[in-house]
């Protein structure tokens, strides 16, 4: 019995059977190509090749990232004052037309006071940034709104007249439109 038991569980290599099928060759062909896969260290190539691009994808968005948040922020503390200024310009309309009223006798005292703050006021917009648009010469109609038009004798038309409200840029933005009466050519009697 013991005889038998050695035959079912031999203890020795050399004496489990040999399959006389597979040669060496076969095993290690048979562990690297057996259905036409990559060896394993050309799939370890690929793939830290795909880790590589991934990596230097996301290190140039990460870069664009950090420059857009930066220019965004530069827009940001650079027109931060925007929304006040385009706030206070009607004050300012306002507060010139009161002028204009007190302009008949400019050597009250009100004035005189009136004067002072104006000064103020224009010197706390060009503080800020904000510039006034040119309203002399031709009608531009990205800066300028014209709000009437009237008969010119010089022939010129698109001119500007008169302003009836002035407008600002905040330095490149603009905040408002100037309020323009621009020049037309007379209308013929016959038309």
């Amino acid at each position: 019995m013991q005889a038998d038991a050695d035959r079912n569980n031999p203890q020795d290599p050399s004496d489990l059977p040999v399959d006389e099928t597979l040669s060496p060759e076969d095993t290690v062909t048979e562990n690297t190509s057996a259905e036409g896969e990559l060896d394993p260290w050309e799939q370890l190539e690929a793939e830290a090749a795909k880790w590589k691009d991934v990596s230097l994808r996301t290190a140039a968005e990460m870069d664009n990232l950090r420059k857009r948040t930066a220019r965004e922020r530069e827009e940001a503390v650079r027109y931060a004052n925007q929304r006040l200024l385009e706030d206070l310009l009607p004050v300012i309309d306002n507060f010139e037309m009161g002028m204009q009223a007190a302009s008949q006798d400019q050597s009250s005292m009100i004035y005189i006071g009136m004067d002072m703050v104006r000064r103020q006021l224009n010197d706390f917009l060009t503080n800020q940034g904000a510039q006034e648009i040119p309203t002399t010469g031709k009608f531009d109609p990205n800066l300028h709104d014209a709000v009437a038009q009237e008969d010119c004798a010089a022939g010129d038309e698109g001119r500007i007249l008169r302003v009836t409200r002035r407008g600002f840029k905040l330095r490149d933005r603009l905040l408002r439109p100037a309020s323009v009466v621009v020049s037309k050519l007379p209308s013929s009697p016959e038309a």
